[in-house]
């Protein structure tokens, strides 16, 4: 049996490529998908998008470019951390895309031990983290 470390890094690796397929025909990253949901989620400015995708902001830094491109774009307003008419748009089908890719990921795995793998992953990093 290959040990946790592999199998992370290679979840991690088919996540991020298996994104990327369900992404390109939007011409997005993983990363501006991310920040396009948080600010569907009620965040409002650049740096509680930071603080929210903290995790891939330490290693690729802030998310202000991909929101600068999702303005370029008319997915979000100029003047604040709002989606407009366009990105609620965009977010709908971006989001129908995200969900076929999550039940893909997932097929054939119960809830609860879908759910029993959170708890263990949370666990493990909980034990990283107090060292």
């Amino acid at each position: 049996m290959k040990p946790l470390g592999w199998w992370l890094r290679h979840v991690h690796e088919l996540l991020e490529s298996s994104m990327a397929q369900a992404l390109e025909a939007e011409s997005l990253t993983r990363r501006h998908w991310q920040v396009l949901n948080t600010i569907t989620l009620g965040v409002r400015t650049p740096e509680e998008i930071d603080a929210q995708l903290a995790p891939f902001v330490a290693t690729e830094g802030s998310m202000a470019a991909k929101v600068a491109d999702l303005r370029a774009r008319g997915w979000v307003a100029d003047d604040e951390l709002a989606l407009t008419e366009a990105g609620r748009e965009a977010h709908a089908r971006v989001e129908e895309r995200v969900k076929a890719f999550r039940a893909s990921a997932t097929d054939g795995i119960s809830d609860d031990d879908y759910r029993t793998t959170l708890r263990t992953l949370e666990r493990c990093a909980a034990n990283l983290e107090a060292g």
